[in-house]
Formats: C-alpha cells, sequence, structure tokens
C-alpha cells in the first residue's frame, strides 16, 4: 500500500496506491497536493489506510502488517494496523523507537523495529535492518497460535505489585475450577487494553480487584487509563466482582517530577522511578462515587467488596500508608452511593489475605452461574 502524497517512482508491484488510500478518506490526491499541508495529509492517508486495511481484515485477507517511515510514516502505519486483531503480527520499523508512542499504539501488539538511521535512501545499515524486519514478519507470520483447551471461560483480573498475593491466589483458585485468566497490570496501557479486549466480548467475566487507575485519572498521575476505565464490561452486561484496590495511592514518576502543587503531601518511593502519593479524604470521597457510578450502569448484576483492612500492600497496620480513617471515607462513600442499587459486601480482612481472595472468587463464580 502507498500511503504517500507526492509523485514516487518505484519497481515494485503496489496493490493499493495512494489515489486509493486518498479516495477512501473522501479526498482526491491531486487536492492534498495542491493544499500542501503536510499535517492534513498524513492525517487523510491514516484514516484511508486503516479504512482499507479494515475491510481486508473483514475479508480475512491479513496473515501480517509491516511498514517503515519516519514520524509522518510511522503515524499513518500504526493508525492503519489498529484495526488489526490481536495475535497478527504487525511491525514499523521507525525513526520514532525513541519517543512514547503509547498513546497511538493503545492496546495493539504493536513492534516497533529501530530504523537506526532515517528513511532517506539505502545504506549498509538501513538495508540491514529492513531485511531484519522482513525476516522477522515473514518469522513471526508462520508461528501457529497454540490449540486451545477446553475451559469454562476466560476471566480478566487487574493487577499492581501491592495487589500480587491477592491476584495470584484468585487466579489459582479460578485455573482450578476450569477458568483461563488473563492479568492486566494496572499501569494505564493495561487497564486500556483490558478495556479493550472486553469491548471486543473477549472474556465471559471481570475480577477487578485492582482500580487505582480511577486515581490517576482524577489526580494526573502517569497510571492512568483515561476516563472510560471500567464502562467496558458495565455497556456489555459482563459479569464482574469489583474491589477499591490500591485506590490510597496516585503514581508519578522520579520525586522531582511530581506536581509542585503535591509537594507537601504524603509521598513514599516504590522505587527510584516511581513515586506514591497517598489519597486524601476529598480524594477518596470522589474515587468512592465514581466507582459506583462506573458499575451502576452495568447490565448484569455486579459485586462490590471492600477489604476493611486495608485496600493495598502498603494500606496494612504498620504500612506506610495505613491511614484507617481515609479508608473509611472511601468505603463509606461507596456504600452510601451503592444503597438499593449494588450490593456491596465488607470483608473484616486486607485485600492480601487469602480470606479476601477466596470470597472474592466465590462471589464471582456465583454471579457466572447466575446468568
Amino acid at each position: 500500500m502507498n500511503t504517500g502524497v507526492m509523485q514516487s517512482d518505484v519497481k515494485f508491484p503496489i496493490r493499493f496506491d495512494a489515489d486509493v488510500v486518498a479516495r477512501e478518506a473522501g479526498f482526491s490526491l491531486s487536492d492534498l497536493r495542491k493544499k500542501g499541508d503536510r499535517g492534513h495529509a498524513v492525517t487523510v492517508m491514516g484514516k484511508g489506510a486503516a479504512k482499507i486495511v479494515a475491510a481486508l481484515m473483514k475479508e480475512n485477507k491479513i496473515k501480517g502488517a509491516i511498514a517503515m517511515g519516519g514520524g509522518g510514516g510511522t503515524y499513518i502505519a500504526i493508525t492503519a494496523m489498529q484495526e488489526i486483531a490481536l495475535g497478527i503480527p504487525k511491525i514499523c520499523l521507525s525513526t520514532m523507537t525513541g519517543k512514547d508512542l503509547s498513546g497511538l499504539i493503545g492496546s495493539r501488539d504493536i513492534i516497533l523495529f529501530p530504523s537506526i538511521v532515517d528513511m532517506a535512501g539505502l545504506n549498509s545499515i538501513s538495508r540491514l535492518l529492513i531485511k531484519q524486519a522482513a525476516a522477522s514478519i515473514c518469522s513471526i507470520s508462520n508461528v501457529s497460535a497454540e490449540e486451545a483447551s477446553k475451559t469454562k471461560g476466560r476471566i480478566a483480573i487487574s493487577m499492581f505489585g501491592n495487589t500480587s498475593a491477592c491476584v495470584n491466589l484468585c487466579t489459582e483458585l479460578l485455573k482450578s475450577k476450569g477458568y483461563e485468566v488473563f492479568p492486566f497490570h494496572a499501569n494505564g496501557i493495561g487497564g486500556r487494553t483490558m478495556e479493550a479486549l472486553i469491548s471486543e466480548r473477549y472474556f465471559n467475566a471481570v475480577l477487578d480487584i485492582t482500580t487505582t487507575e480511577l486515581a490517576d485519572d482524577l489526580c494526573g498521575g502517569i497510571c492512568s487509563a483515561g476516563p472510560s476505565r471500567m464502562d467496558a464490561a458495565a455497556n456489555l452486561g459482563i459479569p464482574q466482582v469489583v474491589v477499591p484496590g490500591c485506590l490510597d495511592m496516585v503514581n508519578f514518576g522520579r520525586v522531582e517530577t511530581v506536581p509542585s502543587h503535591y509537594k507537601n503531601r504524603e509521598l513514599y518511593s516504590w522505587s527510584p522511578e516511581v513515586t506514591l502519593m497517598r489519597t486524601n479524604e476529598e480524594e477518596n470521597k470522589i474515587l468512592g462515587e465514581r466507582l459506583v457510578q462506573k458499575v451502576r450502569k452495568s447490565l448484569t448484576p455486579v459485586v462490590i467488596l471492600i477489604p476493611v483492612k486495608g485496600v493495598s500492600q502498603i494500606d496494612i497496620e504498620g504500612g506506610v500508608f495505613h491511614r484507617p480513617e481515609v479508608d473509611k471515607v472511601l468505603f463509606e462513600t461507596i456504600k452510601a452511593n451503592s444503597i438499593g442499587k449494588i450490593p456491596v459486601v465488607e470483608v473484616d480482612a486486607h485485600i492480601n489475605d487469602a480470606m479476601f481472595a477466596t470470597r472474592l472468587v466465590s462471589t464471582l463464580l456465583e454471579i457466572i452461574e447466575k446468568n
């Protein structure tokens, strides 16, 4: 597919030339050239390429996708690759691999292959890397998916290092009952990916143990999954159990990157690259309201389970974020907003206690069986 706008002279066959790509987006190639607006042209060609790829996907005619380019070419390629399903290999040889392209890549399994040199003619470096990229797409396109074993269903679970003990035990218990379990790290991209796959009806149920991305979305942390986090399961009526897991914290990078208006807040260095901020009473009230608002839309029963003795590994008696009075604001807000709408169960346990994990799994299985 030729997604360029200017005149090109190549010696290999092109199935979809630039004029076809432009027309798919509702423009003519001549108009794009006359306009002379590079940003506009890149947007148009990305849209046109995506429409062509989407049509090919519907016809089951894509086994893999490979592209190369600088800033504009990378944008067009990744935009088109958004239409390709999970598991079909996608490689982009790009000058942009040193940039944060997570917002553009989103939840897709796109491999960025560094070009090292710019895409301006061939030389010994570019020739080698183009060959390697081509060899890579050929190799991974011929990898067969494992034949899926029979399971009762697929269950998505959200996790963090602060809730891993709970998630690990829930995973073991669900697997012992015949379910396949898919953990997603609640670091922003993980939550967005989980939401995207829920929207594609990939899962039969959701065990949303780590809803911390709501806190990052509220306070501008680095692990925000955006305002649509927790919407997919409710909108589609997929059975779920929800926990206010890790709503005691907001994630930032190195301590010097914490916004100035938070400098006097309670901060904890989780690692040299991650600084956690303890949420306060005001934020917990808002978070409790938002969590309930999300699940109230569900078309199937939802249960909220509250671990009374703490919502994270460091929110435990003796832990650096253990603030029972702040947690109480969160818990009371959840209960007050759920009355008559969503069942709320308070469990006299910490989030990482075995008893809490057991209760989570039994509650989720009960909802699944009823639906």
